[in-house]
This record gives structure tokens, sequence and C-alpha cells, in this order.
């Protein structure tokens, strides 16, 4: 009989090249909502996070993504998501609409900027106007909707699932 031996932990897979994601932020009403994410991000190889309002990363929540993830704070979003999608980045919602595609079916783009929603609120009307395209997370119970930070972890995985090298 093979003995099978586990170490704790693993080295981290190398990129070939780097994560062309950016998340986007509205501005969020926990701080520890926007800590989850930049986590989430830097577990992702994501190495930028826009956000607005009074954004404030919680380092002992971001832990190491709070080094690894470069956190811009910008009055509003619509200037720079138009700057994007100058330089070519898809800009794509995280949110429920009417014309919303599935978030596993949804090919994303390798330059593509996720726009999050408010955790009450979701996207504006004004953001919504600007977006190329939007994705949802099929829901199969109550309530109808994820937390932004649990929805914006698997919105980056699922882009990651997609791009699994960069």
């Amino acid at each position: 009989m093979t003995e099978f031996v586990h170490q704790r932990y693993k080295p981290l897979s190398p990129l070939d090249q780097p994560r062309e994601l950016i998340v986007a932020c509205p501005p969020l009403r926990s701080n520890v909502n926007l800590s989850r994410i930049i986590r989430a991000a830097g577990c992702c190889g994501v190495t930028r996070v826009l956000c607005t309002g009074t954004a404030k990363v919680i380092r002992k929540i971001a832990r190491d993504g709070a080094d690894a993830v470069e956190v811009e704070v910008h009055r509003t979003l619509e200037p720079q998501l138009e700057k994007l999608r100058g330089e070519g980045y898809a800009l794509v919602g995280l949110e429920q609409t009417s014309g919303s595609q599935s978030l596993f079916d949804y090919p994303f783009a390798r330059k593509t900027v996720l726009v999050l929603g408010n955790e009450r609120t979701g996207i504006t009307e004004e953001i919504l106007a600007l977006l190329d395209a939007t994705v949802e997370i099929p829901t199969y119970g109550m309530p109808y909707s994820h937390n932004v930070a649990t929805a914006a972890a698997m919105g980056v995985y699922e882009y990651c699932r997609r791009y699994p090298r960069g």
C-alpha cells in the first residue's frame, strides 16, 4: 500500500500573463464586504480594484490581498469606466436585469471590468446605461441574490475559470 502524504500549503500557481480583469465597486455600505472582495481578488491574481465612496480596506479581513491588490478610490465610477472602455475593456455588470445572461454561460473578454452593485440598491441606472452586458448568478432558493462580496468572488472565479493561466 502506498502512503499518501499531504502538505498544508503548496506553492502558488504562477500565471502565464497578468490578469486583465478589473473589479469596480460602487459606494458599499460595509467595509467588511469591500475587504472580502479585495481578499478574493488577491486570491485570483486580480491586481486592481476601483472603489468609490468612503472605501476603507480592513487588513485583518483582506489579509494578503491588502498588499497584492491596488485599490483605487475615485469620487465616481462613470469617468473611470468610460476611460477603461477607451482602453479596450468590456464593461460587464454583475446584476439581475431583464437582459442578464447567466454568469455560467457568459463568454468573458480577456480585458473585462466586472462592475458590482451596492448591497441594497444594486447598479445605478446611470452605470447600467454604460455597460456592454450584465450577468447574473442563478439562484435556486431564497433570497433572490447573494451578498455582494460572495457574488464578486463567484464572478471573479468564473472569469478565472475561463482564463486559468492569466
